[in-house]
């Protein structure tokens, strides 16, 4: 649905975006994130028709963004962060507005403003003026104006930002719900949102894509797999000694409470010590009250793979 080839853009001498591609599926929900200044504001806006490329490709359906634009706009509902909207228009007045706009004729106008009140609901606040309204509402009413004219394509940037946390919640029932039968790029700063939301993940960071797959495969590449946690009885130095003795131990760090050692260790890839761990306290006699894994999440390997890439521009342009 979605086809992306070997995009670059340039501000002057900045490389905002640097030659990325990828593909998003039809019916899918796929999350793209990436840092401030990563390039992730301007890939969208370059796909949405609001501003162009100036190398590479996009199409949308089989439409070119560049030369088909305006059909590439009637399959695409774009939420941008900041919804631009008019202060003194009442919300089913802009409504109206907009779905004229899209070339909805009244009755069709109307059957969509229904649909969408209540979908995004706005049942309290569909006559009250937009200036009147809350972040939150506002953001309520730009993606009811989104998704009015039924797009086979929703590109949502940051869209659950400034709601309250049963907004949040609904919301993502709402984009689970509009992702059965749309195609679906979701931006977001907020990783647990997109962990349970989406399909698949892309990652840019410096203008490049650094990691795709879904969240469960991302966080299987995350070279740590998630730190060892153990609290035990001895004394700190021994226990320091000892867990550093270990084979598949890369990094300790210990502190000490009342008597009680609690250590956390980062594995090396692929290597879970916690049976040797235990082995250890039992020969050396120290009681153990606490033993687990943490599991890597997205948040641990967004972290990660974006430090890097970031390290890697800083030595490049050295």
């Amino acid at each position: 649905m979605i086809q992306v080839s070997n995009l670059s853009k340039r501000y002057g001498p900045v490389l905002a975006v640097d030659g990325i591609s990828f593909e998003v599926e039809r019916g899918s929900v796929v999350g793209f994130l990436g840092p401030n200044g990563a390039g992730k504001t301007t890939t969208i806006r370059i796909m949405t028709c609001y501003q162009p490329a100036t190398s590479g490709s996009v199409s949308i359906g089989g439409f070119d963004v560049f030369a088909d634009s305006v059909e590439v706009r009637r399959r695409v509902g774009y939420l941008p962060e900041s919804t631009p909207l008019y202060p003194e228009m009442r919300v089913r007045e802009y409504l109206h507005f907009r779905g004229k706009l899209r070339g909805l004729i009244l009755p069709e106008r109307r059957d969509a403003i229904t649909r969408v009140t209540e979908r995004c609901w706005l049942g309290d606040f569909i006559d009250r003026p937009i200036g009147q309204l809350s972040k939150g509402m506002k953001q309520r009413v730009g993606l009811a104006d989104a998704i009015m004219h039924d797009p086979e394509v929703l590109i949502l940037d940051e869209p659950t930002i400034g709601l309250d946390p049963n907004q949040i919640r609904q919301t993502r029932s709402l984009i689970k719900e509009l992702g059965e039968r749309h195609t679906i790029l979701l931006s977001s700063h907020i990783l647990h949102e997109v962990e349970q939301t989406c399909d698949q993940t892309i990652i840019i960071a410096a203008g490049k894509i650094v990691a795709s797959g879904s969240p469960q495969e991302l966080r299987n590449k995350f070279s740590a797999q998630g730190q060892v946690i153990a609290e035990l009885k001895g004394p700190q130095k021994d226990v320091e000694q000892g867990v550093r003795s270990l084979a598949g131990v890369q990094k300790l760090e210990a502190s000490s409470q009342n008597g009680w050692v609690r250590v956390v260790v980062q594995p090396k890839p692929d290597c879970d010590i916690r049976e040797d761990l235990f082995h250890l306290t039992s020969a050396k006699g120290w009681p153990l009250r606490e033993l687990r894994r943490t599991g890597a999440t997205l948040e641990d390997f967004f972290i990660q793979v974006t430090a890097q890439q970031k390290q890697h521009g800083e030595t490049s342009a050295e």
